[in-house]
């Protein structure tokens, strides 16, 4: 069986990849190496799965129709799992017409590729943001969702809509997927726990927007991969999940438990509130607990303890270098 996971470079993607791999299947991944983050950090996140026979990368964007097309007539895809996007709902107050052209159109150019193709499953990467302000807590899959605050959640919310039309069309098995923020080795640089972090170590001063009592549910890379393991093995007709902890944490308490674990005192700047940012963002996971057996067993302090002793171990071959550096200038 092959899968394609698009956005496989990235953070959530690579660790899905190598389980994949694991297990025994072929896989192909296409990112695009957007610059979104350095695409270094994104070719070191696959470094083992490049050695691996039954890996294939292609670098291509997914508004590329004819490249796409390409891809499944030389593979025979059984499952997508479609992780590629733009991300950041304050980034995409910038370029909101760059993140409909990647979100949207890019999702709709894979679908249509699926549809041709016949590919038999489908799973779509959504985020907690669709639901907007509105929804009572925690928030539920069946909850009827409010007005996204952001282009990117906006986008989130036109991709889910635009699968259903495609389940519709032509009757293969699709899940959304709605994450909540994920966290671990490989997070991308520019979310919180892993900026917050690197400026801790650096001594630098890290920015707060608002006054640290905003909540966001905060789930571990190893249970979201497991999520989406089982919903690769269950696969459903149409389904809409959420993958959290269902256990939401302040800002306040994130920072503080990145003190106790490096051992270092935040310099901390607090700023106005972003007029994007939900006040929290709390999974109801009780639909994931029943369809998929699904049960988050890292908690947040584990998480940030095994989170801090990646980077630690990261930042090292660096902090020697630069050890040495002086010692050779002493000399």
């Amino acid at each position: 069986m092959t899968y394609l996971v698009t956005g496989g470079a990235g953070f959530i993607g690579s660790h899905l990849v190598e389980r994949l791999l694991q297990e025994g299947f072929e896989v192909v991944c296409l990112d695009s190496f957007d610059g979104s983050y350095d695409p270094a950090l994104k070719r070191e996140n696959i470094g083992t799965a490049l050695d691996n026979p039954s890996f294939s990368l292609l670098e291509a964007d997914l508004r590329q129709g004819f490249l796409l097309e390409g891809l499944f007539s030389k593979f025979d895809i059984d499952t997508v799992i479609h992780l590629a996007a733009r991300t950041g709902e304050s980034c995409s107050l910038k370029d909101p017409v760059g993140y409909g052209e990647v979100n949207v159109n890019g999702t709709a150019q894979l679908l249509e590729c699926c549809r041709k193709f016949g590919v038999k499953n489908f799973v779509f990467a959504s985020s907690a943001p669709v639901y907007g302000e509105g929804p009572k807590l925690p928030f539920a899959e069946d909850a009827e969702s409010g007005v996204p605050l952001s282009p990117y959640a906006a986008t989130k919310l036109a991709g889910e809509f635009l699968c259903q039309t495609y389940r519709r069309l032509c009757g293969m098995s699709v899940t959304c997927l709605r994450l909540f923020t994920v966290y671990g080795p490989r997070q991308r640089p520019k979310m919180a726990i892993r900026s917050f972090a690197e400026k801790m170590f650096k001594g630098e001063e890290i920015t707060i927007f608002g006054d640290g009592s905003l909540r966001r549910d905060y789930v571990y890379i190893d249970d979201v991969i497991e999520g989406i393991i089982s919903v690769l093995k269950k696969r459903f007709p149409f389904e809409v999940i959420n993958l959290g902890s269902g256990r939401p944490v302040q800002i306040s308490e994130v920072v503080s438990t990145l003190e106790r674990k490096t051992t270092l005192k935040a310099k901390v700047e607090y700023l106005p509130p972003q007029p994007v940012e939900m006040e929290a963002i709390w999974a109801d996971i009780s639909k994931a607990e029943r369809l998929l057996d699904y049960e988050p067993g890292v908690s947040f302090e584990e998480g940030v303890t095994r989170f801090v002793k990646w980077l630690t171990e990261r930042q090292e071959p660096s902090a020697l270098k630069v050890v040495a550096e002086e010692k050779k200038l002493s000399i």
